[in-house]
């Protein structure tokens, strides 16, 4: 198998894993119609091939498009698409004239919960726990700052500590019991 022919096959499991396996807990959240469109543009050309080109199995394609040209224009695309990202979420503050963050619409918090604890799930691969969204979160909060918004930030972490500590059972439940979705 040529090595082009496994970033390919490789590239493509991976995101297809990813997307089934948010699309489960955008179910037991609630919101499976997020949960069936979530990162649909991960297969478009502007982030497939980048993702293929970048393949390696262990970290995100767009981390080796980052070192190769200063930036990746896979993530560009992606994030500008894609409305479980807290990057989406900025705008021309009218006071300030800079762009800050704006409260993220709740079904999109939960979204983005239901993405970290499947992408904890699939590069864990069969050695995940549900302190793991958490530990992520933590690890990389120092760079959310500024770019989160704070009740937003505090939305999401409240949810993986709730994971850590009751588990995704109860975690869930207590989402769908939120009642907040117009799907």
């Amino acid at each position: 198998m040529n090595d082009t022919f496994r970033r390919f096959c490789g590239h493509f499991t991976t995101i297809t894993k990813h997307h089934h396996q948010v699309f489960i807990h955008c179910v037991k959240a609630g919101i499976p119609l997020q949960g069936l469109t979530h990162d649909l543009s991960k297969y478009t050309p502007e982030e497939f091939i980048p993702g293929v080109r970048y393949y390696t199995g262990v970290k995100s394609p767009n981390e080796g498009e980052r070192k190769d040209l200063g930036y990746s224009r896979a993530w560009m695309h992606h994030k500008g698409r894609n409305k479980h990202h807290f990057e989406y979420w900025s705008d021309i503050d009218p006071v300030t004239q800079r762009y800050e963050p704006v409260p993220m619409p709740m079904r999109y918090v939960i979204e983005m919960f239901c993405d970290r604890v499947a992408a904890s799930k699939v590069y864990a691969r069969g050695n995940y726990n549900d302190t793991m969204p958490l530990e992520y979160y933590l690890k990389n909060k120092k760079y959310y700052v500024g770019y989160l918004h704070p009740k937003s930030a505090r939305i999401l972490e409240k949810l993986f500590r709730m994971l850590a500590s009751a588990g995704e059972v109860k975690t869930f439940a207590y989402i769908r019991s939120l009642r907040i979705y117009k799907i």
